[in-house]
């Protein structure tokens, strides 16, 4: 069974950083994608990056320049750097992982997501 655990979200001052990290594990065989999504109460779950194994990266408008995602491919663990935070990148963030698994015994590409951790920027 294939587990995302996401950690380092909390409470930050507008202008600060935050570093999310994103690790998954159980029967993996390989890496095609993992990234952030964000959501807030009454709106729909938006992209912030991704990011493939091989370091190709996209980004939201919204965090170009300020988000930077990162991989590391032995550690299956997919990390968000967030500089220069604002009040309305308050949301909670999910972590997404597009994988290749051994599902009963098969190998599947599927997708996965984490439970979600809280990031709340004051003004």
């Amino acid at each position: 069974q294939v587990q995302l655990v996401e950690s380092g979200g909390g409470l930050v001052q507008a202008g600060g950083s935050l570093r999310l990290s994103c690790a998954a594990s159980g029967s993996i065989f390989s890496i095609n994608r993992m990234g952030w999504y964000r959501q807030v109460p009454g709106k729909q779950r938006e992209l912030v990056a991704t990011i493939t194994s091989g370091g190709s990266t996209n980004y939201a408008d919204s965090v170009k320049g300020r988000f930077t995602a990162s991989i590391d491919n032995a550690k299956n663990t997919v990390y968000l750097r967030m500089n220069s935070l604002k009040p309305e990148d308050t949301a909670v963030y999910y972590c997404n992982a597009d994988l290749s698994v051994n599902y009963g015994g098969s190998q599947r590409q599927l997708r996965y997501w984490g439970q979600g951790t809280q990031v709340t920027v004051s003004s």
